[in-house]
């Protein structure tokens, strides 16, 4: 039976640059919403201070939710090994956040495409790295999920494992019980490609899943493409919205994902709009839960 959980989107750089915006205020708008859980960003200014961890969790699990995911963005594509090595230390370290604050699964990329790098080096590059933290992952009980990203907020360089087939040679390079998929199918859209072959080629690795949807707000998706390899941040061309009325087929996501018997965490990216638009998103994903698994329990939104 999914369960949802939702991030903070709109709110990124009011939590992680300028500091407009406390956790506890985030917090306290996401325990309005019918969610089960906060899809927590390693990156909030606040997660500095680790005194601050436990805080966070106990504010979360006051509401009656928790925090069963953690989004990070290690870069384990640089050339310099000394680089991957700190990298190695965050990550471990982002995991030990994710085990504080009682979660279950802490995010991993592969890194940025940087222009120098081969495919056949990336990839085994990012998978030495993404190795080297299973055993620290593991020991803490946490799963390690890779996820189809198209760009960091903060990177120069788009993903390198942005296309499908260099994700799926990854992901078939690691092979570990406390590893799996992320799945976003928006972010599929920016490489071109069809978002549900990815999923058929990935469903039986996928053990989160991102909901979303995208828009474009001019020209194409081939325009997009063409720009998106110079500008850190997200291309301004792209835009998140309400889920369910963007390019996202939800009932063929679901289809998939029910016969491959997915249980686990739904975390929704949504809200660019505000908090109004994020419980629309919310209740067009508890419909669709409802369809394909009945056994779940609906619940209003309060």
């Amino acid at each position: 039976m999914p369960r949802l959980a939702a991030f903070p989107k709109a709110f990124m750089h009011a939590l992680c640059k300028d500091g407009s915006m406390r956790v506890s205020e985030w917090i306290e708008l996401a325990a309005k919403l019918d969610i089960d859980g906060l899809e927590w960003y390693a990156g909030f200014l606040e997660m500095a201070d680790e005194s601050n961890w436990l805080l966070f969790r106990r504010q979360v699990e006051d509401h009656g939710k928790t925090i069963p995911m953690m989004c990070c963005s290690p870069d384990f594509t640089h050339p310099d090994a000394a680089f991957r090595a700190k990298e190695i230390e965050k990550q471990k370290r982002w995991i030990d956040m994710t085990q504080i604050l009682g979660g279950s699964y802490c995010r991993v990329l592969s890194g940025q495409r940087r222009p120098v790098l081969t495919i056949e080096d990336g990839v085994k590059l990012a998978a030495d790295c993404i190795e080297a933290c299973l055993p620290y992952a593991r020991d803490r009980g946490i799963t390690l999920i890779l996820e189809n990203h198209y760009k960091d907020d903060f990177w120069e360089y788009p993903e390198f494992a942005q296309k499908m087939d260099v994700f799926c040679q990854l992901v078939d390079r690691i092979h570990d019980p406390n590893f799996g998929v992320n799945y976003d199918p928006s972010n599929t859209y920016l490489a071109g490609e069809d978002p549900i072959e990815l999923l058929k080629r990935v469903s039986d690795r996928v053990v989160t899943m991102h909901a979303s949807d995208r828009y474009l707000l001019e020209g194409t998706l081939e325009d997009l493409r063409k720009e998106e390899g110079g500008a850190t941040g997200y291309a301004k061309r792209l835009s998140h919205g309400e889920i369910g009325k963007g390019l996202n087929d939800y009932d063929a996501i679901f289809t998939e994902l029910k016969r491959v018997g997915f249980d686990s965490w739904i975390s929704i990216e949504d809200g660019v709009d505000g908090m109004a638009q994020l419980e629309r998103s919310v209740a067009f994903l508890r419909l669709k839960i409802a369809k394909y698994w009945p056994q779940t329990d609906i619940h209003p939104i309060s």
